[in-house]
């Protein structure tokens, strides 16, 4: 590793090398994430089922995802002739460069993480909107009505969800005293989900819903809309978005994680602080199995009660939630 950063740096400077290094680490970190995230969905789903879920290419089908990832890259690229060119092509690489900068903002440890912001929080809340953009993106540039109808119910539903996930974060802020994620985790010495239940759970919800998972997959329908915003995409752009949906649901639980379930925190961590990063990435993944789990168990919503139980249950339930805590705090004498 010192070897390639030492090449990098007579190449590119020591800023460049740093930069060039940490995003390939990401990256590669990311696809083997989506490669067994995949893997251990077909699991869930299987034993949801009682059934065992794919068991031929290796042990237990673990090099399942990665034949299907060769089958998707030998697969024909195919551009429809009314699309929006550029547009068309350029939303399924957007999609997934907000979770690439998201991920580097996430505190692995005691140390800084990849990218130290006094103010990550609201840079998360930001970027994780941004994805929506691509989104529409593909659905409007498709000139498919399917894909329109896919992105247009994928705007409603950011717009409605990312309100209760931002009143559920402010909570914790209150309670930190800081929108710095680090800061955040430094001062969990009780994890914040038993202080703030309410807000953990409308947490998960509201990351539940912005990922597209069901039983908030609105978006991409297969029953009413073939396959919503992506219909029209083939081969590798077509992976992508599953790319970008696997991705976003890790960097979200990892986020989470750091609100509500202490981070990088855990025994033995002051003496051995390699287990930091692995307490953060098991906590990120009990989120995610959360995520599936809620995805085999509960039938999708209908696109009115997708909206009614934003707008008129988990918004005004946040609300009273932040006004209790603010409260709460004035309330208690200060230290």
């Amino acid at each position: 590793m010192g070897a390639i950063h030492g090449l990098l740096a007579r190449l590119t400077g020591d800023f460049g090398a740093t930069l060039v290094l940490g995003a390939g680490l990401i990256l590669g970190f990311l696809t083997f994430n989506v490669l067994f995230l995949i893997w251990l969905e077909r699991k869930v789903s299987a034993h949801a089922q009682r059934r065992l879920g794919p068991m031929e290419v290796g042990f237990h089908g673990s090099l399942q995802t990665i034949a299907d990832m060769l089958k998707l890259l030998s697969k024909q690229l195919v551009t429809p002739l009314a699309t929006d060119h550029f547009t068309f092509l350029f939303a399924p690489i957007l999609i997934f460069i907000p979770t690439i900068c998201l991920t580097s903002l996430v505190p692995l440890g005691n140390a800084q993480a990849f990218a130290e912001m006094p103010n990550g929080l609201a840079v998360v809340v930001v970027l994780s909107g941004v994805t929506v953009i691509a989104i529409f993106m593909a659905g409007w540039s498709s000139n498919n009505k399917y894909a329109v109808l896919g992105g247009m119910r994928s705007v409603a539903q950011v717009v409605a969800y990312e309100i209760p996930v931002l009143l559920s974060a402010l909570s914790v802020v209150l309670i930190a005293q800081s929108l710095n994620l680090h800061q955040i985790v430094a001062g969990q010495h009780v994890p914040y989900v038993l202080y703030e239940p309410v807000a953990a759970l409308i947490f998960f919800v509201g990351i539940t819903a912005e990922t597209n998972r069901a039983p908030f997959d609105i978006p991409e329908a297969e029953s009413e809309l073939v396959g919503g915003f992506h219909t029209e995409y083939t081969g590798m752009r077509f992976a992508l978005f599953f790319f970008a949906e696997y991705t976003n649901m890790l960097v979200l639980g990892a986020v989470g994680a750091t609100l509500f379930l202490g981070g990088w925190k855990g025994p033995w961590v002051g003496s051995l602080p390699w287990l930091g990063p692995l307490y953060i990435l098991l906590k990120a993944y009990l989120v995610v199995f959360m995520m599936m789990w809620a995805r085999w168990t509960f039938p999708r919503l209908r696109f009115d009660q997708l909206m009614n139980f934003a707008w008129k249950l988990l918004i005004p339930v946040a609300l009273v939630n932040l006004l209790v805590t603010a409260v709460v705090l004035q309330a208690l004498p200060r230290p």
